[in-house]
Formats: C-alpha cells, structure tokens, sequence
C-alpha cells in the first residue's frame, strides 16, 4: 500500500502540506481533492519522491521513498501536473528514451512502446516533435510514459486537464482498467472526476486532511442529501403547505412561480413515498420528481470553507 504519515512540507515561512497521514491499498482510486493551493500537487510530488518532505515520511509497499528512493520509484507510474517532457524529442523517442531509463531493451522496448501508443491512440503523432502537438496530445503522452513499465502505482495529477469529451472517456476507462491490480491516486479539481472513475476521495484544504470517505458517504454530508425535486404542471394553491404537512419533511422551497418545489427531509428521513402518494391523491400533474443524491461540489464549498 502507500502510507503517508505525518507528512509535512514547508517552503520558508509557508507551510504547503501540514501533518498529512492516510493510506492507500490495491484496488483504490483515490480521488485527490482540493481548491488552488492547498498542497495537492506538493503531496502529489512528495509521494512520488520528486521532492523531499519537511517532516513525515511515505512508503510504497514497504519501500521509503526517502530511504529507498529508486526502489519506491520503480513501483510508480507518474504523470506531474501539464505533463513535462522534452519537447525537442518526437514521440517514439522519448517513449523509447522512457523505456530505456526504465532498464528495457530490444523486443521488450519496441513492445512496450507498441502497447501504450495503441493504448492511448498515439499513432497519428508517433512521429512529429512534442513541441508541435496539441496540448491534450502531450497529456497523453505524458500518460503514456506513466504506464510503460507497468507500474503497481499510478500518480495522476490533472490526467484529463486539457482532453477533450471523447479523449477524457479514454483516460477514464483506461484509469477503470489499471484499477483493479493497482493503486491510482487521481489529484483533480474537476468534480466530475471523482464520479466517473474514483471509490475513495480525500479532501485537503490549507495541507490539512479534512475529508476522506466514498463519493456517496461525502455526497450524504450535503445539505441537499434525500431531498426530492418535484416540478409541477402548474402552481397548485395550498401546495407548499399540505408538503409541509408530511412526516418526515423538514422544510419546503419554492421557485418564483411556486412550480418547482425543493422537499428537505429530517435527519434519516425520506419524504419521496409520501410525496407521491399526495400528489397522485390531489392530482396534481408532476412533470419532474426525483430525490437529489447531494452534490459533491456543495459538500467540497461547504468542508473547505470550514477549513478556512
């Protein structure tokens, strides 16, 4: 697993990560969550050894990464933030380079460069100079050099910054596949992210650890957690007060013309049978009603303001 204990890192006056211990095992797409500055990247960059820890310490399965820097190393896959890399060299080059710093040769080099280039539809730019390609194309051959060795840990910071839709799906599926064998550590600031391919997020903010649970359990901690969103044909006189009137629910809001209706339950409660049981028993016609899950980006404004 990776374990992170006590980390800390400190720039002069300026503390980036502040006593930071968690642990991550195989299987687990860790979600990194964080607003602009609170010490992801520098996390990001202490776990894979790039830059050394004011305090604390980090294993991967056992190696230290300060201790036993080229053992740990050779355990990760890392993609740094903007995905660096010489952009003088084309493509296969700098795979070929990558795969030779990694200790590959002959038959081994040429079939793992085959296999990330397929992997990440790379073919089309094999051969032109880094410094000529998009940005969403040096992501993935950023991402690319990440898997050439076959890691047991992938580091991903920002993996789909710069992707469009259809390349973002790629990234997405290809993070889904890698995780059933290994450990993906997915540093994000887009939400979405963590919905799409992570089972356990961790939110810092300040370089504290402030959260740290599955998407659903952060998702429950929203206000909005079990409410349900009905939307009305049209406003019924007396609506909001017969809603207000059912067991279990807390508060009732109402949008300007009284047709779009947000029910908050209490504490464990869930309005939605009732809800319906009313509106079909005073037929009134619903055009929308579903209950809200709660938002992950209400729950990371809300734990980060604290924070603050």
């Amino acid at each position: 697993m990776i374990e992170v204990n006590h980390l800390s890192r400190r720039f002069g006056g300026f503390t980036a990560v502040d006593d930071l211990s968690f642990t991550v095992r195989p299987g687990e797409v860790l979600g990194f969550l964080g607003p602009n500055g609170a010490g992801k990247s520098t996390t990001m960059k202490m776990i894979a050894g790039f830059i050394a820890p004011s305090a604390g310490s980090v294993s991967i399965f056992g190696r230290d990464v300060q201790e036993q820097t080229l053992a740990a190393r050779r355990l990760i896959g890392y993609l740094p933030e903007g995905a660096p890399s010489y952009e003088d060299m084309g493509v296969r080059e700098f795979l070929l380079f990558i795969g030779k710093v990694r200790g590959f040769g002959g038959s081994e080099l040429g079939s793992r460069v085959s296999s990330v280039v397929e992997r990440m539809d790379l073919g089309g730019v094999l051969h032109q100079r880094i410094e000529t390609l998009s940005k969403g194309f040096k992501r993935r051959v950023g991402l690319a050099q990440a898997i050439l060795h076959d890691p047991q840990v992938l580091i991903l910071d920002e993996p789909t910054d710069g992707l469009d839709p259809n390349q973002k799906h790629q990234v997405r599926e290809l993070i889904r596949g890698l995780s059933a064998e290994k450990i993906v550590v997915v540093s994000t600031h887009i939400l979405e992210e963590v919905h799409a391919v992570c089972n356990r997020a961790i939110i810092i903010a300040h370089g504290r650890l402030v959260a740290d649970g599955t998407p659903a359990e952060l998702e429950a901690r929203s206000p909005t957690h079990r409410a349900v969103h009905l939307h009305l044909a049209e406003a019924y006189a007396g609506a909001v007060a017969a809603i207000s009137a059912l067991p279990g629910v807390r508060e009732v809001r109402a949008d300007g013309d009284g047709r779009r209706l947000l029910v908050l339950p209490q504490p464990d409660a869930s309005p939605l049978a009732a809800l319906a049981r009313l509106v079909h028993d005073q037929g009134w016609v619903a055009e929308e009603l579903h209950v809200e899950r709660g938002r992950l980006d209400e729950v990371f404004r809300n734990i980060t303001r604290e924070a603050a």
